[in-house]
């Protein structure tokens, strides 16, 4: 009845291990081609929406950097919707940039080009 303790840690540690990789490679997986597919769709939709301005994916961009505070469909979350905020072009850009309350600042991160487009999808 003498067990070997060091084999059920080491058996826990290589699941643990095994469970982590298979599961990081699995979401890396789906999240990519999801996100390509969409975006390939959008974008050639956009054109015709409106929801692009030129070349930026302003849909993406927003359900990477907004949608995990303002929510999936922007209506709201953590932090408040983003349509019809009644917020001036100027004053929406001063804010992506510079933050506002619990709001980060996307300063360097997203370019003029990419807030305008922001703001007219939001807009729109």
């Amino acid at each position: 009845m003498n067990k070997n303790p060091i084999i059920p840690f080491l058996l826990i540690i290589f699941l643990g291990i095994g469970l982590v990789f298979l599961l990081s490679g699995e979401g890396a997986t789906d999240d990519g081609e999801g996100e390509e597919t969409a975006s390939t769709e959008e974008s050639g939709g956009g054109e015709e929406g409106g929801a692009d301005s030129g070349d930026v994916d302003a849909e993406g961009i927003a359900r990477d950097n907004c949608a995990s505070c303002h929510g999936q469909d922007f209506s709201g979350g953590m932090g408040p919707a983003l349509a019809g905020t009644g917020l001036g072009e100027d004053e929406f850009h001063d804010i992506v940039l510079n933050g506002q309350g619990s709001m980060p600042s996307f300063d360097g991160q997203l370019g003029d080009e990419e807030i305008t487009a922001l703001y007219e999808f939001f807009t729109n």
